[in-house]
């Protein structure tokens, strides 16, 4: 795996630390998370947020545990960090760190107070919600180590205030149970019990949300660590764990373990394949009705789209097939009116994308393809050709194949249909209505692919031949610009003024969502490196492509400020890491180079969400991170490629 580590230059200048973010996933959907400098700039940091019945709605417990050193020359030496409403900084313990490594995907600290130093470690037990954080004296002492619990019980999403009811603490041997829900548990507990006011999370006034809370200190656990190599544990565990964890460094010791062997599975080829298949392991998560996919750390849940582009990377390039066969399974028997389900973050089931389905089609197809597992493609395939066919005669929000032309168009009032499909007041900012380029792709690839799973099985397919090679002289003759790109929609609705009458327009905008056209396995385009190369002068950048090209009219190069505009940005020249994956094959199918494609990328690895890649970055230069640290498609389609 990549080194990553920080000295004191990085660990002690507040910006910096702060703004570098680790996580470790407990295979459920929970985590821990915080920042290098151990400052919570997010309202989702702590060190153990707890799943609910989906992975989005989660719920933080344990906030913190800040360290306190008693010399004996009888000082006190205060080692955590929070930032408050009066915009101080305090304590400040970061500027005491000398190093911060992130080694087999865990966390380690270490700071020194001139001949002392204490280690921290901190990991989850695997498949449960419990977090394990242990403290090391590795030289100096005799010295005594305090640990005073912050906690919380609430959303994710939220905040709680000291003007409700104080948290609910019952005693128990070495510890509390806090609200009936998590349990702490160490040496040397002595309770407390009162609010810390006015904590603030810069990253949420950054957001334009609100950055306020409360936390409630619940006590304290304190030992003497006498000489090199003595430690200090606290393990906090959800209560629905049936057995008591074992002992800190047990949990440290198997979690590290567990993440070499999660490498070694996926057979990497160097330090940043391995180091992405590791990152890869973080979303993939057991729920209670199977296996499933969390689209990005901290605020987000499962979704089709997000899972089904992330199928391969995620499940194929890590060594998962089976997992990945009964997650395909389980989405299968959610298909309605030909239809995919999206499940909402809010745990409502909707079916309201267009191209989630059709990403359905391209995984099932690539999972035969990569792993010869037939079986698999015999036992869908009746559902996959309903999916067909539900296309072909019309399902919602007027998704339907024209009989003009063999295209599938789409669109309804106030919907958002494609992957693009960010709001601002309830309003889509790109609605993309009629037949957008890469929902056609999709169409084009996903009949080829359920026409050869159909070959395969035996079954006649000449109807799905004859369906796939209309579309494609269709795509051929509709989507091409005289710029000497791709059309992003053709056929979509006129402006409410249009010149001349007309009531339908094709939308030339320079996107990438002409990729698809190029990057698919049956894709209805033939390479062209001329095409491309508008494409990587318009759109390329180290992070990957941009949403919409910067000579284009509504270009935002800066994804920032409150949701309204932060979501105006979203697809209107943000950059997506994810693109990589359709930009990097589409490339190789021209028979241009692809190897410098990914420096940038590979230089992410230890600038945000660390270990892993963005959701998002700005438009513009420097092409400053955004969105969630830690984004499944972004890590899968990378790692797909990369070979």
């Amino acid at each position: 795996m990549i080194e990553i580590r920080y000295g004191s230059q990085v660990c002690g200048e507040l910006t910096s630390a702060a703004s570098r973010e680790w996580l470790v996933p407990d295979g459920l959907g929970g985590y821990a998370m915080g920042t290098v400098g151990g400052l919570r700039t997010r309202r989702y940091h702590g060190l153990l947020v707890v799943p609910g019945e989906t992975p989005a709605s989660r719920k933080v417990g344990l906030v913190s545990l800040d360290p306190a050193v008693l010399l004996p020359s009888g000082a006190r030496v205060r080692l955590g960090a929070h930032e408050w409403v009066s915009g101080d900084v305090d304590p400040r313990g970061f500027e005491l760190l000398e190093r911060f490594d992130l080694t087999d995907g865990l966390p380690r600290w270490g700071w020194r107070i001139g001949d002392v130093v204490i280690e921290r470690e901190l990991a989850m037990l695997p498949g449960r919600s419990c977090v394990a954080v242990v403290h090391r004296l590795v030289s100096g002492g005799p010295v005594e180590l305090e640990l005073a619990a912050a906690c919380t019980w609430r959303d994710t999403h939220g905040e709680r205030r000291g003007d409700g009811p104080p948290l609910r603490m019952d005693p128990v041997d070495g510890g509390a149970v806090i609200e009936e829900a998590y349990r702490l548990s160490g040496p040397g507990w002595s309770p407390q019990g009162h609010w810390w006011r006015g904590v603030y999370h810069r990253e949420e006034a950054a957001r334009g949300l609100h950055p306020e809370e409360d936390l409630w200190y619940a006590g304290q656990f304190r030992d003497t660590l006498h000489r090199p190599g003595d430690t200090l544990s606290v393990l906090a565990w959800a209560t629905d764990l049936e057995q008591e964890p074992p002992p800190g460094p047990q949990v440290v010791a198997s979690a590290r373990q567990r993440n070499r062997q999660v490498v070694a599975a996926a057979r990497p080829a160097d330090a940043v394949e391995a180091t992405l298949a590791l990152a890869a392991d973080a979303f993939v998560v057991r729920t209670a009705t199977g296996p499933d996919v969390v689209a990005g750390y901290p605020w987000f849940g499962a979704w089709s789209r997000d899972t089904m582009i992330s199928y391969e990377g995620l499940f194929l390039r890590t060594g998962r097939a089976d997992l990945g066969r009964e997650l395909l399974r389980s989405y299968a028997a959610t298909l309605s009116e030909g239809m995919l389900a999206n499940t909402a973050d809010t745990g409502r089931v909707e079916y309201n994308t267009v191209d989630g389905t059709l990403w359905f089609l391209h995984a099932v197809s690539r999972h035969v393809t990569v792993t010869g597992d037939t079986d698999l493609g015999d036992d869908l395939l009746p559902a996959l050709r309903a999916v067909i066919d539900a296309h072909v005669a019309g399902t919602r929000y007027g998704i339907a194949v024209d009989p003009t032309d063999g295209l599938l168009a789409c669109g309804a009032p106030g919907a958002a249909l494609t992957w693009m499909d960010a709001r601002v007041y309830g309003v889509p900012v790109t609605p993309r209505h009629g037949k957008p380029v890469e929902v056609n792709a999709l169409w084009v690839n996903g009949v080829a692919g359920v026409a050869e799973l159909a070959e395969l099985a035996g079954q006649d397919a000449e109807g799905l031949h004859r369906l796939h090679e209309r579309a494609v002289e269709a795509f051929r003759k509709r989507f091409p610009t005289p710029a000497g790109w791709l059309h992003d929609v053709v056929d979509a609705p006129a402006p409410a003024y249009p010149l001349g009458g007309a009531t339908h327009h094709d939308d030339d905008l320079l996107r990438p969502n002409q990729l698809l056209a190029w990057s698919l396995p049956f894709a209805p385009m033939e390479p062209d490196a001329e095409a491309l190369g508008h494409l990587g002068a318009g759109l390329l950048t180290p992070l990957g492509p941009r949403s919409l090209s910067p000579d284009c009219p509504g270009f935002l190069g800066r994804h920032r400020g409150g949701p309204a505009e932060r979501d105006t940005a979203y697809h209107q020249g943000t950059v997506w890491p994810w693109l990589i994956g359709p930009y990097a094959d589409a490339v190789r199918r021209a028979g241009l180079p692809v190897d410098d494609l990914f420096t940038g990328l590979e230089a992410h690895l230890s600038e945000y969400g660390l270990g892993s890649v963005s959701e998002t970055a700005d438009g513009t230069a420097p092409h400053t991170a955004t969105g969630c640290p830690f984004q499944a498609w972004s890590v899968a389609e990378l790692l797909r490629v990369r070979r």
